[in-house]
């Protein structure tokens, strides 16, 4: 059986999607699955951003077919980690949670750099394209720590 990881933001369209391609690029894909989704419901069905699309392609790492999706409870049932981007994300889906079972899979994706920091991921959209660039660093990083845990 597959281990189930999903990436969530608030749009689903810039971060959690370069979160999603990134790890997905460093995990079997016999072994491992992840997603992406948003914590509200602005751009469902929707591709991620178009920076966000040409920032993983210039690393290698196509995001085209993705499609923006909510979060639902029902994801805590199917995931067994989810990674928010910042601490907006992380509370709008602990407040959703059910139980401690719940709870225990969510983590703050930064915190696997630097734990119990609690920081958060930045929005790109205020640093222009520069923004992509460096948001993509940060969740490369991340990536591998998470890697080496699984």
């Amino acid at each position: 059986m597959k281990v189930k990881i999903l990436m969530v933001c608030l749009g689903n369209i810039c971060r959690s999607p370069l979160a999603e391609g990134i790890l997905a690029s460093k995990l079997d894909s016999e072994k491992f699955q992840v997603d992406s989704s948003g914590t509200s419901n602005y751009h469902i069905g929707e591709q991620p951003d178009r920076r966000s699309i040409e920032t993983a392609r210039k690393h290698g790492i196509d995001i085209t077919n993705q499609r923006a999706a909510q979060f639902k409870v029902s994801d805590f049932d199917h995931y067994d980690f989810i990674y928010p981007m910042d601490n907006s994300n992380y509370q709008n889906i602990i407040k959703l949670s059910r139980n401690e079972e719940d709870r225990k899979k969510v983590k703050l994706i930064l915190n696997e750099l630097q734990p119990y920091q609690n920081l958060d991921v930045p929005d790109p959209y205020y640093v222009g394209d520069q923004g992509f660039e460096n948001v993509y660093q940060m969740l490369d990083k991340a990536c591998d720590h998470i890697v080496t845990k699984l």
